[in-house]
């Protein structure tokens, strides 16, 4: 899965990207993590503050216990050793959206470290590795307002003392493709955990990216660049692309690569440059002279630990094992947790996993995708699907008129049975059908002829004369059994 940069020059040096990812995502904790201020997207600006989130003299902070179990839960999630003691530290900063001048975060002991997540292909499993996990306070939002000559930046402090875990990769990732694979996984679990709601563009979730290139054959690695506040997949995967080919023509050209930060520019497709990167010595860390150790004992993380529901992976590899799906269908059915329970339901009614996953995937896909809405509002039940499929797959309904069912039930609100009571005695039954197609072919003796001549071309003639005499009200499949069947019967007795 590894991309390989080739120069078309003379020479032909190749280099692979070297990536890790620093990802930040609010906890979806009800209060601040070292205040008791409401949380709420959307509040009026510097209304949901105090003393201690605004950093007033004086003011004392005080750990929120559920964010540490939310942080405790994604670490058991990306199978990370949980430090049984960690220290918060200062990270000095002056920004106009940092009020203390600081932030409060996690150094050299963080709560967890040394995890993994595996990303599944079709080509197998690839491990990326997890460094560290670090329980931090967000800062504020800056606001621009560039409008005319009054050009002024605002502050909200709302989000000043949000929880936040920052969860740091090893540079494990190769390619584009790779990291927004990584990112959307990490997205999938932080929401089926309940931890995090997975909104990028509310800034709920964010990621850094930092990409250096590796000459092919070499162990030495290059000098890196960040690409900081990714908020989408597409961009993450697009930025990366861009540097890929800023860097490699750099070094062809033998110009150094410099440590720096950079932004991404959706607009025009490139990393613009906003800083050299600090180090770590930047920041003066020292330890939090106002917060105790965390103490995490055992009990509590196996406490923690059986909280966790069936993640993404393992439902992933269920589905492929005990469904028979493909990968790239359970991995569709995973991409959120109410998804994955209401095709479970689904499958779990009509003992048929594999057709229950082709009808959402298909019919109730398409309709999510053109209402642009997701399952959770989607108006046909578990139950009403199951019994539509059932009645399906049984013969009992043809296929086209199944699907044209299921669109009335979820634009009308109604249940199969009305909708077969209103419409059911437009379904021709198969003497019906088949007195149709003796009809079509009795009118029709010179593509009998044909037919009996060998010239098979003529069989959908009769296939859409049936369809058509039927206002589409059959199953296609019956049809092309029965028009065969009889136009073979038709020419054996004609041949004696």
């Amino acid at each position: 899965m590894s991309e390989k940069v080739e120069n078309t020059e003379a020479g032909q040096r190749k280099f692979e990207p070297v990536i890790g990812l620093e990802i930040h995502a609010q906890l979806k904790t009800n209060t601040k993590l070292f205040c008791s201020c409401p949380i709420q997207f959307g509040a009026p600006p510097n209304t949901l503050v105090c003393p201690v989130c605004l950093g007033l003299p004086g003011a004392l902070p005080v750990l929120n216990k559920k964010a540490v179990e939310f942080a405790v839960k994604v670490a058991i999630a990306l199978n990370m050793k949980v430090n049984n003691v960690s220290f918060f530290a200062r990270k000095n900063y002056f920004y106009p959206d940092l009020p203390k001048g600081y932030q409060i975060t996690q150094y050299k002991v963080p709560l967890a470290e040394d995890g993994y997540l595996e990303i599944i292909s079709d080509g197998g499993k690839k491990r990326i590795g997890i460094e560290r996990l670090v329980l931090e306070e967000d800062a504020g939002k800056m606001i621009h307002d560039a409008v005319g000559i009054n050009e002024k930046s605002l502050i909200d402090f709302n989000r000043s003392g949000v929880p936040l875990v920052e969860i740091v990769t090893k540079p494990d990732i190769s390619s584009p493709e790779e990291a927004s694979e990584f990112f959307a996984l990490l997205r999938n679990i932080l929401i089926y955990l309940g931890v995090n709601d997975g909104n990028m563009e509310e800034g709920n979730l964010r990621c850094d990216a930092n990409i250096s290139l590796k000459e092919l054959g070499k162990n030495v690695l290059g000098t890196r660049t960040e690409i900081k506040n990714l908020n989408s997949f597409k961009f993450l995967k697009s930025a990366l692309k861009y540097e890929i080919e800023r860097q490699k023509k750099k070094i062809l050209e033998g110009e150094r690569i410099s440590l720096e930060t950079r932004t991404f520019n959706p607009s025009t497709g490139e990393t613009v440059l906003m800083r050299s990167k600090e180090e770590a010595h930047d920041y003066r860390y020292f330890p939090e002279p106002d917060l105790p150790p965390l103490y995490i004992s055992e009990e509590f993380v196996e406490k923690i630990k059986s909280e966790i529901p069936e993640l993404p992976n393992a439902k992933i590899e269920r589905y492929i094992k005990e469904f028979g799906l493909g990968i790239d269908q359970a991995k569709t059915l995973v991409q959120t947790k109410e998804l994955a329970d209401y095709f479970e339901e689904v499958a779990k009614r009509t003992s048929m996993p594999k057709k229950s996953a082709n009808w959402i995937l298909g019919d109730v896909m398409k309709y999510l995708n053109e209402k642009n809405i997701d399952i959770k509002s989607y108006p046909v039940s578990p139950s009403s699907l199951s019994e539509l499929i059932i009645e399906v797959e049984m013969g009992r309904i043809p296929r086209n008129i199944g699907r044209d069912y299921l669109q009335i039930m979820a634009e009308k609100r109604k249940e199969l049975k009305e909708i077969v009571t209103e419409e059911g005695k437009r379904i021709l039954d198969e003497n019906s059908l088949k007195s149709l197609i003796y009809d079509v072919i009795k009118e029709n003796q010179k593509p009998l002829e044909d037919w009996i001549k060998g010239k098979t071309q003529v069989f959908g003639f009769f296939m859409g004369e049936v369809m058509k005499r039927s206002k589409g009200m059959v199953d296609a499949n019956i049809v092309k059994k029965l028009v065969k069947e009889i136009l073979d019967e038709l020419s054996n007795s004609r041949r004696d």
